[in-house]
């Protein structure tokens, strides 16, 4: 699987590459072009809700399962999704609480400020309340998202979360991933409990494209 913006996806690389692709997740956190703009999902001239819908249908003409993520932040909390969603009708809509991450979008040496984003888990609530009827929505709240992934950097070191930041094991280059995981700060009850494992092969998903 592959998680995008999908500003430089083109048909091109569908025909090249569709067929060794089950699932394509493209990142929207909102269908008002406005708010994408002020929250910096902006493409420049490119729409991102028309290029969103165009990457949905070329999903189905080339037989690939279609997700959709969506950070819930302080300028689209209050919108309501679900004619966009269920018209797109997406395998997965993973439904993401802002989360700060010392050093990455808050603190001090922080690559961007995330801190005007952030809302409150009753927020949080009370956008997937009004999304509750949308029968592909999988939620995940601060809890259960912080601990429940398994990141690699670039120096192949699993990143570990559970502090608020991102602690770096030994990379698995040096010694092994049996060892780097242990560092990894990983919750495989959580993973669990927040649906990590999930029929993702297109073959397994029986998908009427």
């Amino acid at each position: 699987s592959i998680v995008s913006n999908g500003s430089l996806i083109r048909e091109r690389w569908f025909v090249k590459y569709g067929q060794y692709l089950d699932i394509l997740a493209i990142s929207c956190d909102s269908f008002n072009e406005d708010v994408n703009v002020l929250i910096g999902r902006g493409q420049g001239k490119l729409n991102h809700v028309e290029n969103l819908r165009k990457l949905r249908r070329w999903c189905r003409e080339y037989r690939v399962a279609f997700k959709i993520n969506s950070v819930i932040n302080r300028f689209n909390v209050d919108e309501d999704m679900r004619t966009h969603i269920q018209e797109l009708n997406p395998v997965r809509w993973k439904v993401f609480q802002c989360l700060l991450i010392d050093g990455e979008n808050a603190g001090d040496g922080a690559l961007r400020e995330a801190e005007r984003f952030v809302i409150s888990k009753e927020e949080f609530q009370g956008f997937l309340d009004r999304h509750r009827e949308v029968p592909c929505l999988v939620p995940e709240c601060n809890d259960k998202m912080k601990d429940s992934y398994l990141i690699l950097d670039e120096y192949m070191r699993f990143l570990n979360c559970r502090e608020g930041r991102k602690d770096p094991s030994r990379s698995i280059l040096d010694v092994g991933v049996q060892e780097a995981i242990k560092f990894s700060g990983f919750d495989e009850a959580t993973f669990l409990k927040r649906g990590g494992k999930y029929a993702w092969s297109k073959a397994d998903l029986q998908l009427d494209w």
